[in-house]
């Protein structure tokens, strides 16, 4: 997936969602992102959303029992 640019601020705007909680996913690794955010924050950045989740999930392994 080719990475994009784009402020947190022009984000903000287009999203709906705020500057700080912008930072917030930005900045602190174990905040959790929720699926509406990331659904907007891919169409504000015009990416795929699909791809986008499967960028930030792809270390995820289903556990073997």
């Amino acid at each position: 997936m080719a990475k994009k640019s784009a402020s947190k601020a022009e984000i903000a705007k287009k999203t709906g969602i705020s500057k700080s909680r912008i930072s917030e996913l930005t900045l602190n690794p174990s905040t959790q992102l929720r699926v509406r955010e990331l659904y907007l924050i891919a169409l504000a950045i015009d990416a795929d959303p699909g791809e986008v989740l499967k960028e930030i999930c792809k270390d995820l392994k289903l556990e073997h029992k």
